[in-house]
């Protein structure tokens, strides 16, 4: 986990980020995110085409939204738009820690090692459970300027960003859970239905 930490600060220290928010909660952030059971989070993305100012608008608002939730990542699907996009920042206590813009993300590779770890979700608030996820990937994507980018991460900005690149694909976490009685308790103690649950084979 240290590595990944050091290696966004040089990453952030040698391309200064173009997106600058503050990481101040807003009594009425620009985006609704949306909660298991919306047809939207189901919806596969598309990969963006032209990495311009329109899409670092909408990145900003992203981070406006996560941060107002007190959350550490965030797809573009889980705010009704169908984009590749993610924010990631697992500094929240830290103002001037920059968070990390990915684009078009793809994974390259995974460690053959996988951890389990508990997980939630901006979108199903409330429910915590253990997901089985491998413990590194490498990953290439575009920053927030259009530049393709690689970076190898692991411990909780690996789980992040797989977190997140499953809304991309129309998966939520709790598609992953392999204790059916805890995810069904989980669900039900905090409002949501299991139908909502799509489970991967």
């Amino acid at each position: 986990m240290a590595r990944s930490f050091a290696q966004l600060a040089r990453n952030a220290e040698k391309n200064k980020a173009a997106i600058a928010v503050s990481k101040d909660p807003l009594e009425n952030p620009p985006l609704e995110i949306h909660k298991l059971g919306n047809r939207a989070l189901r919806k596969p993305a598309r990969r963006v085409s032209k990495v311009d100012e329109s899409i670092r608008d909408l990145v900003r608002d992203m981070l406006r939204s996560m941060y107002s939730a007190k959350g550490i990542g965030l797809a573009a699907p889980q705010v009704g738009i169908h984009k590749q996009i993610l924010v990631i920042d697992t500094d929240l206590e830290t103002p001037s820690t920059p968070p990390l813009v990915l684009i078009n993300p793809e994974i390259i590779s995974t460690s053959a090692s996988i951890e389990t770890y508990e997980e939630g979700c901006l979108s199903i608030p409330g429910v915590y459970l253990d997901v089985i996820r491998p413990a590194s990937i490498k990953i290439s994507f575009r920053d927030e300027m259009g530049r393709p980018k690689k970076m190898n991460a692991d411990g909780l900005i690996s789980r992040c960003i797989q977190h997140e690149m499953d809304h991309l694909n129309g998966v939520l976490f709790v598609d992953r859970v392999t204790s059916p009685e805890d995810l069904k308790r989980e669900l039900q103690e905090n409002g949501f239905r299991n139908e909502d649950v799509n489970p991967l084979d």
